[in-house]
């Protein structure tokens, strides 16, 4: 079942808020908003891409009726943590999981090529591993100047034979329709300075070998990000 119709199911809508990540896709702040409730944004964990009880917490009003939480690139939230704010407040709390998850028996395969990458990239921040990460996306940070320098890294792969992408351009309180004046220092740090490299099941060793010789040719020449 959609969001719109859990949230609708649940009695959620005209005069109700809903806290959402603004890091990611458009369509969670969409179908808050498809029910007539206001989406509400709350920054993220900088290690797990995913909302942040303590940010939630701050954003909570008497209008406040329900909580989303979405899984960012193979990592989960904390759910625990997010169900018990939401037994603290009455509040519904719903998980979703991003798009285009990787078959199960893939997710072995992307678990050693993320090992992989973690052992040999040197000048970019690696992602936690921890929480029982599936990489659906292996997104890395590029230390430096936020954006400007993280364009010019991604620029650079490319042009050395390596696929990758920026996985989230613009947050969603950035968006038309979305805009909200509400600080989001790590969502906006995120976005300026994430990359996502390959870590497919059908990548070779020399591929691999590549986007490490890629990456640290570039990376050496930058400060390691703290």
């Amino acid at each position: 079942m959609g969001t719109a119709a859990l949230l609708r199911a649940a009695g959620i809508g005209t005069g109700d808020e809903v806290v959402v990540p603004a890091f990611g896709n458009v369509e969670t702040a969409a179908a808050v908003r498809d029910t007539g409730a206001r989406p509400v944004f709350a920054d993220i964990d900088p290690d797990t891409y995913c909302i942040d009880g303590s940010a939630v917490a701050a954003v909570l009003t008497e209008r406040t009726a329900a909580v989303v939480a979405v899984h960012r690139f193979g990592r989960p939230a904390d759910m625990a943590g997010l169900h018990a704010l939401g037994q603290r407040h009455g509040l519904l709390v719903l998980e979703r999981a991003e798009p285009a998850m990787p078959p199960r028996d893939e997710v072995a395969q992307r678990r050693q090529r993320a090992a992989y990458l973690d052992g040999k990239l040197k000048g970019v921040r690696t992602p936690d591993g921890a929480g029982g990460h599936t990489y659906q996306q292996y997104v890395v940070r590029v230390p430096g100047n936020g954006r400007p320098d993280r364009d010019a890294f991604a620029r650079a792969v490319r042009e050395r034979g390596v696929a990758c992408h920026v996985p989230v351009k613009t947050p969603v309180h950035r968006m038309p329709g979305f805009r909200h004046h509400v600080s989001l220092p790590e969502t906006e740090r995120a976005a300026d300075e994430t990359l996502a490299l390959p870590v497919d099941a059908w990548l070779t060793k020399r591929d691999m070998q590549r986007i490490v010789s890629a990456c640290n040719t570039l990376g050496g020449l930058l400060q390691a990000a703290h």
